[in-house]
């Protein structure tokens, strides 16, 4: 016996499930409760989780191309090898997390809690992290070309080998930094803080700084 389904019905029922995505026990939605969970290697692009806890998760490997982080929780996260090119992660909080090698090309990380996050060799090109708290960070070998740091809160944070060439780091502090071998042509720092910052080796530091 054939059943014939009417075309109308099977359209309802793909509507009604194609806005919800669950992995690996995650519901993917604006203040998700996904704390701790495994999403490595998921395709996460365009998603809104916006106010979301995503603390302790696995998203390495993750595709998080243009997604809505916005205030999200990813503190101790792992994001290594991420790709969060123009993410939003306005006041989103990546304290303690694993960013090594990832992708954050161009995001919008306005006000970013990133205090004592890993960001070695992650790119970095365009990011607005204006207001950012980065303070114990690990920058190294990153690409921080045409950044916005500026108002950034960097002390002790470690920038050797990073490229710095033509960012913004107007007023920012970074007291007590590490900028051995790092590449600082074109930056702007206008009142920006250097107090007992390392630079050795460093192209094109401002040596010379002294507090007003």
């Amino acid at each position: 016996m054939k059943f014939i389904i009417p075309i109308g019905l099977l359209f309802c029922a793909s509507n009604l499930f194609a806005d919800e995505m669950i992995i690996n026990g995650c519901k993917i939605e604006p203040k998700a409760q996904c704390a701790n969970m495994d999403l490595s290697g998921a395709n996460l692009r365009l998603v809104d989780l916006r106010n979301a806890d995503l603390s302790g998760a696995n998203l390495s490997g993750a595709d998080l191309r243009h997604a809505i982080l916005k205030n999200a929780n990813l503190s101790k996260a792992n994001l290594s090898k991420a790709n969060l090119a123009r993410a939003d992660m306005r006041h989103t909080s990546v304290k303690g997390a694993n960013l090594s090698s990832a992708n954050l090309e161009a995001i919008n990380g306005w006000t970013l809690f990133g205090q004592g996050a890993n960001f070695n060799d992650a790119n970095l090109y365009g990011a607005n992290l204006e207001f950012s708290r980065l303070s114990n960070a690990k920058f190294e070998r990153a690409v921080l070309r045409a950044a916005n740091l500026e108002m950034a809160w960097m002390t002790k944070t470690i920038l050797t080998g990073a490229t710095l060439e033509n960012a913004n780091l107007q007023e920012a502090k970074l007291n007590g930094a590490s900028l051995e071998n790092a590449i600082f042509t074109g930056v702007q720092k206008r009142y920006a803080s250097f107090q007992a910052t390392y630079m050795e080796g460093c192209v094109d530091c401002p040596f010379d700084w002294a507090r007003d």
